[in-house]
């Protein structure tokens, strides 16, 4: 119940009423009479509205809350109750306030005054009880009216909240609906792009493959030629020597003189290519056969190391897999086709190979039985960087040599510090770490051949513990620069077949002591090696430039350098004087397979070589006519001049004018030219040995 809103009403409706009352008890002036008839003469007062139709119900406000009371028989009239409270907050009376010449009737419940003018009468008790009786069921029913309309609220706000739940439902679904869509998507994604990375590893891998046949068989053709120049030059160097002892038994058999004192010669003129480094001396020598006498003992021995007593299928009596043959104290399991290291105890052991098998991996404790071990060859098998543990080759503390060619290395395994020899080729070696070569001090001979190796790969540092290291392979790898930090103790450099673009000055600053430097098939050319790349090595005597990008001989070579090699370049001219600062002189020249023609040598090209060249090779050029130059050479042994474009041989352009002394030239080629034989004079060959050693067919037809 709102009481305070009623009483307040009714507090505020008496103290309005009280004053009004008592205005209307007041005597009545003259003023106001007159007034009051005019207004009845105009019509506008109770009397001029008897006689029409009853007007509509009508309000008339009253300052502060009232109550309304709806007539039943005097339709057409309106009457307020106005309230007022007492000091203690009491009802005190009810008025009734008509208006104007209006009766009150309330079904015979009050007073209906006939006068406008009668002061108005209180209400009773009971009428002011039934009054607040009304207002109270009006409070209920607003009260109802506005409990339904909460409610109505409320069950629209719990529609609507359903609805709302419904729709999020709804969202949420879609959303998982979306999340399983992307996510099965992205796992086709990951799927096809997983397979996309298997095929190109496939095709990777077939490529590697290719490229390892390839060199394999670029390998093998080089080394059939090889070995085709090895047995031409064996049969020349036979010829010669029967064509000497012949001239030499002539000579004494007619003039007897004493034999001819033999020339001894620095170099071959048939080995267009520079030959491949011998094998140092460490390479254990080959298992020696035991003599004829007894070979009845030997195969006695092999028949018992082939019985099977009881043992392990496999196993023949000595405790060694099939085929594995063992002499003295060297083992030989090559291809023997095992997939494991075997387990050995022969303690005498030094010398073991196991190439060619399908070994991965080497276990903690494959040598205890064979601590002796100074040589290892593990190359050809299928060895990783994770199948070798980390300790098991350092309890070899006699290992001088270790073959670990041709296997899927990714990096330098842990090693024992006693090492003197170490060939890692053809792996997949992708970096070589500062510590790499820890502690390997005694190091001497290091192949790292065939791998993935690139200046920025190799740490600077890496080479810093071989303080021995004389000969070093880094072929067939990925540099584009000569590897930084080069011992100084580094004799032999082979960089052929990289990406190797330029020579800084500082490349080989640390390496004074070299004296063989190979960069054949590169990217070289003479605008790329700076001036002082090389020039004041001492050492240097021997440097293969053969198959890169040089249009001219290179400027600023070695001071000391004696064998130069060009072969298969594009060189057009040897500029003049380029070889006059050599001390003692070049005397090995190789520019085979180039573009050098009538214009591209000068007469002073081979200045400061006149009394140092030994061997000049200008085959296989465009040449027109003997190069100025070579009559002046007066030590030269081997000259070819054979497939170029020569047709003329005039009788000074080999030999020096007036030619009496000693014959020095041994072998001359001028084959596959345009040369007339009949129209040679036989002074042109005056400096010969021997007219055999001149060959002049086939030549090409004009």
């Amino acid at each position: 119940m709102r009481w305070w809103l009623v009483v307040a009403s009714l507090w505020l409706l008496a103290a309005l009423t009280v004053p009004s009352v008592q205005a209307r008890n007041r005597p009545r002036t003259k003023d106001s009479a007159p007034h009051r008839g005019k207004r009845r003469r105009d019509g506008n007062g109770h009397g001029g509205a008897r006689g029409k139709q009853p007007k509509p119900l009508g309000f008339r406000p009253v300052p502060g809350p009232s109550i309304l009371v709806e007539p039943e028989q005097n339709q057409g009239q309106t009457f307020f109750l106005e309230s007022y409270k007492d000091i203690e907050g009491h009802h005190s009376s009810y008025n009734v306030i008509p208006g104007p010449d209006l009766s009150l009737d309330l079904s015979g419940d009050f007073p209906v005054p006939d006068d406008p003018d009668k002061p108005l009468t209180p209400l009773t008790p009971e009428e002011i009880q039934r009054i607040l009786r009304h207002e109270e069921e009006e409070h209920r029913r607003e009260e109802e009216r506005l409990r339904k309309k909460d409610e109505e609220k409320k069950k629209r706000r719990k529609q609507r909240k359903e609805q709302e739940e419904r729709q999020r439902n709804i969202v949420e679904e879609k959303r998982r609906a979306a999340e399983e869509a992307l996510r099965l998507q992205l796992e086709k994604e990951e799927e096809e792009w997983r397979k996309q990375i298997e095929e190109l590893e496939r095709r990777r891998q077939e490529q590697e493959e290719e490229q390892r046949r390839k060199v394999a068989a670029e390998r093998e053709a080089r080394e059939k030629e090889r070995k085709l120049e090895e047995e031409m030059r064996q049969k020349e160097a036979t010829l010669r020597e029967e064509l000497l002892a012949f001239n030499e038994e002539k000579e004494v058999q007619q003039e007897g003189e004493e034999e001819e004192e033999e020339v001894w010669l620095r170099g071959d003129v048939f080995q267009m290519l520079p030959k491949e480094p011998e094998e140092p001396d460490l390479i254990p020598s080959p298992i020696p056969r035991p003599p004829a006498a007894a070979e009845e003992e030997v195969e006695k021995m092999e028949a018992e190391e082939d019985e099977v007593e009881g043992g392990e299928a496999g196993v023949n009596s000595r405790g060694l897999p099939p085929g594995c043959d063992i002499f003295d104290v060297t083992l030989t399991c090559d291809n023997a086709k095992l997939t494991y290291f075997p387990p050995l105890s022969i303690p005498e052991l030094k010398s073991l190979s196991l190439e060619g098998n399908n070994i991965t991996s080497i276990p903690a404790n494959a040598f205890n039985g064979i601590p002796k071990l100074e040589w290892i060859n593990l190359k050809k098998n299928k060895l990783t960087s994770a199948g070798i543990d980390a300790t098991a080759l350092q309890g070899l503390k006699m290992l001088r040599r270790l073959y670990l060619d041709d296997n899927l290395l990714e990096t330098v395994p842990n090693l024992p510090p006693t090492l003197e020899e170490l060939k890692i080729s053809e792996n997949g070696l992708n970096g070589i770490h500062k510590n790499s070569f820890k502690g390997l001090s005694s190091l001497i001979t290091l192949e790292l051949e065939g791998n993935l190796l690139s200046e920025g790969n190799v740490d600077p540092l890496a080479f810093t513990p071989l303080i021995q290291l004389s000969y070093l392979r880094l072929g067939r790898n990925h540099f584009r620069t000569v590897p930084q930090g080069l011992p100084m103790s580094l004799q032999e450099l082979y960089l052929e077949n990289n990406l190797i673009e330029e020579i800084s000055e500082a490349a080989f600053n640390q390496s004074q002591s070299l004296n063989v430097i190979s960069l054949r098939h590169n990217r070289l050319d003479e605008t790329r090696i700076a001036p002082l790349a090389w020039f004041n090595h001492r050492n240097l005597e021997s440097l293969d430039l053969s198959n890169n990008q040089f249009y001219l001989v290179p400027s600023y070579l070695p001071l000391s350098l004696v064998h130069l090699v060009l072969v298969g370049n594009n060189i057009e001219r040897i500029p003049g004087f380029v070889f006059a600062h050599m001390n003692p002189g070049l005397e090995y020249l190789y520019l085979s397979y180039n573009k050098l023609d009538g214009e591209g040598v000068e007469p002073e090209s081979f200045f400061g070589s006149f009394n140092s060249m030994v061997e000049l090779c200008l085959d296989h050029n465009q040449l027109i006519t003997i190069p100025s130059g070579i009559n002046e050479m007066t030590n030269l042994h081997f000259l070819r001049l054979n497939n170029n474009k020569i047709r003329s041989i005039p009788d000074d352009s080999i030999c020096p004018p007036e030619h009496s002394g000693d014959a020095t030239l041994v072998a001359l080629r001028l084959e596959n030219n345009y040369i007339n034989p009949v129209k040679v004079s036989p002074t042109a060959f005056s400096c010969v040995r021997s007219s055999s050693s001149v060959i002049l067919k086939p030549q090409k037809s004009k």
